[in-house]
């Protein structure tokens, strides 16, 4: 048997019903044959503080031991104010810094996202791109997974039931797989 391709999957959102956690957990359902998806929770990640970057907390610690461990990053955020969560973007910092000790470096990312309006939140997954500019980062282009009206595609329980967002997560799964193939070929 194959060495197991590891994704690590996170939501922008601390929200514990949130519809970008139930993407996650319909990535967990769609994930292909060979590939494992672990779930981090960004609850509990201190604000940044340059100060203490060199002394991070064990949340901290434990978040960049996984973003290295992970062959690929797959976030799902929310889009509030136009933009990405200030919880996901205070874990970027927090995983990127020090200077010269960025988890995220050469990493391939795929992002995803879910609002209830109509947007569904292409602003946010702008913006996240552009974080991922300075830090070395390669973000998978397409399929862009952007769920507007979650509300009509994820049901009380938490489950996507639109039959085409799981398409598109399927799809953003595969392709985030091939993209990490062709940035990082085997030796």
């Amino acid at each position: 048997m194959g060495k197991v391709f590891k994704i690590l999957g996170f939501a922008g959102s601390l929200r514990k019903d949130s519809y970008n956690k139930s993407l996650l957990r319909a990535a967990l359902e769609l994930v292909p044959e060979g590939v494992e998806i672990e779930l981090f929770d960004l609850e509990g990640i201190p604000p940044f503080n340059q100060d203490l970057e060199n002394q991070p907390v064990e949340k901290v610690k434990e978040f960049k031991e996984k973003i290295r461990a992970a062959d690929a990053i797959l976030i799902a955020t929310p889009e509030y104010n136009y933009s990405i969560p200030g919880a996901l973007k205070n874990a970027i910092d927090c995983a990127s810094r020090p200077h010269g000790d960025n988890a995220f470096a050469h990493k391939p990312i795929a992002i995803m996202g879910a609002s209830p309006g109509m947007i569904g939140t292409a602003r946010a997954q702008y913006h996240l791109r552009q974080c991922f500019v300075t830090l070395s980062c390669f973000a998978l282009n397409q399929p862009e997974v952007m769920v507007p009206f979650a509300q009509e595609k994820i049901d009380k329980d938490g489950r996507v039931t639109d039959k085409k967002t799981r398409e598109l997560i399927r799809e953003l799964l595969e392709n985030l797989v091939d993209w990490t193939g062709r940035l990082t070929p085997s030796t």
